[in-house]
């Protein structure tokens, strides 16, 4: 049973103060919910069971994430939502059949679809519900997917010319037959601690950009150490400027390159050039028409440009921590463009104005 023992009048409150804050003009739920001081999912879980007249209606699903997910390709176009405390990655494409990717070291699932790119890993996954919420523009409609304590893992949301009927048919097949409102936040799961050791190996098994994303992102607040730690040639932390210069850069030169963002159990990925790099207050942003990226800059607390040896050759990335030492994003060249991208790709890394004192290449252990 997934109901939390608030009762019905906590529920109440909790969906009239909802209503009050988007009536103030609050868009985004995870602000609303923080204000709150409950988790986002615990605030999506309390619309639960809603009424039809309610702003917001949620329906709880099974948790059979993986067949599930394989059944996204059938919604057609939607938008794509993966995000971490500090960045939101926004992709317009569709869904695909997804395979499993196993290595010795990392086991994820990885779906490619036309315009989505994902690679997550639903054992931390927890909680799902089919969001309806009622505005100016209509009914908006989304899937969104949360891990034990409450925090979105991945959402995704239907547009003009998504499948309704296919998105109805799918909820009817994975609703829960728990529809009692609420959640108990639970501690994440256990992840072992990966040593430096265990890191290198790891390392060593990364083929691209993707893999290393997700390496980083499972070590949590382990990987700014852990390169730290790296010889130079492999790791060198860059002032933290580098965000806005690579990407303003990409977007000047029409590099094609790769922003990967998201999460313990979602990566998302754009491929591809960018156009629109906008700065507004703390929010340093790529608006793009099928792609938005924010990220806050005031949260990124260490930039570092890694260098993988990976599949195809040597390929360099900009890799952005917060203060606890995990990653915001990473920005790396498409490995399929010309020659010449490539070339200015690493001329750029090169130029990106290091941190001091230049750290040793001694190759420390922990």
């Amino acid at each position: 049973m997934m109901q939390s023992p608030l009762g019905d009048d906590a529920y109440l409150r909790i969906r009239a103060q909802f209503s009050q804050a988007r009536q103030a003009g609050q868009a985004r739920h995870r602000e609303i919910a923080e204000a709150m001081h409950i988790s986002e999912g615990a605030l999506i879980a309390a619309h639960v069971g809603a009424e039809a007249a309610a702003l917001m209606r949620a329906t709880r699903l099974q948790p059979r994430w993986t067949v599930l997910c394989a059944a996204l390709h059938s919604l057609g176009e939607v938008m794509a939502l993966t995000r971490n405390g500090a960045c939101v990655h926004e992709k317009v494409g569709r869904y695909a059949e997804f395979t499993a990717k196993q290595t010795e070291y990392l086991q994820v699932t990885w779906m490619r679809g036309a315009g989505v790119d994902l690679l997550w890993e639903v054992a931390h996954w927890q909680h799902g519900f089919a969001v309806e919420e009622s505005g100016e523009k209509g009914v908006q409609r989304s899937l969104q997917f949360y891990d034990a304590s409450g925090t979105a893992v991945h959402k995704l949301f239907l547009r003009a010319q998504s499948d309704l009927s296919a998105y109805q048919s799918l909820v009817r097949a994975f609703c829960d037959t728990d529809q009692l409102p609420g959640l108990i936040p639970q501690a994440l799961l256990t992840v072992p601690a990966t040593d430096f050791a265990a890191f290198l190996t790891h390392w060593e098994a990364i083929q691209d950009a993707r893999d290393l994303h997700c390496l980083l992102a499972q070590v949590r607040g382990s990987g700014h150490t852990f390169l730290q730690h790296l010889p130079a040639a492999s790791a060198r932390e860059v002032q933290l400027s580098a965000a806005n210069m690579v990407l303003e850069h990409a977007a000047a030169q029409g590099l094609s390159i790769w922003i990967l963002a998201g999460n313990i159990g979602m990566t998302q990925a754009h491929r591809g050039p960018i156009d629109k790099v906008v700065q507004m207050g703390p929010w340093l942003n790529v608006l793009d028409a099928g792609f938005n990226l924010h990220v806050r800059q005031d949260l990124i607390a260490s930039s570092w440009v890694v260098v993988v040896p990976g599949l195809a050759g040597h390929f360099s990335a900009l890799v952005l921590f917060n203060a606890a030492g995990e990653i915001i994003a990473l920005i790396a060249a498409d490995a399929s463009s010309g020659a010449s991208e490539r070339s200015a790709w690493v001329a750029l890394m090169h130029r990106l104005p290091l941190v001091e004192p230049i750290r040793s290449d001694h190759h420390a252990t922990l």
